[in-house]
């Protein structure tokens, strides 16, 4: 639906990983990059390269209400690092 968009879809789940792989695959969309591990708990240093301002959107869905206060803070500073000014950090369920 954004073809101009590009995405970077990531799992802290090694098998999700591979589902999303595989569901990017069949359904040959070429604005999604192969999913990387990450946990959200740690430092944003290890957010896959990304640098500090780079990012005009973050996406965080199912994740908030199951996992531990940590990754939600993790989350919240990792994206004041990375997002660009009127960055829009989005979350779902």
């Amino acid at each position: 639906a954004l073809p101009q968009t590009l995405w970077q879809p990531s799992d802290i789940d090694p098998r999700a990983l591979r589902s999303i792989a595989a569901y990017a695959e069949a359904m040959q969309v070429p604005n999604v990059l192969p999913p990387i591990l990450l946990d959200v708990s740690q430092g944003w240093e290890t957010w896959g390269g990304t640098q500090p301002a780079t990012l005009d959107l973050l996406v965080s869905i199912n994740m908030m209400h199951i996992a531990e206060l940590r990754s939600t803070e993790g989350l919240f500073k990792g994206a004041g690092v990375l997002l660009k000014p009127g960055g829009v950090l989005f979350t779902y369920g």
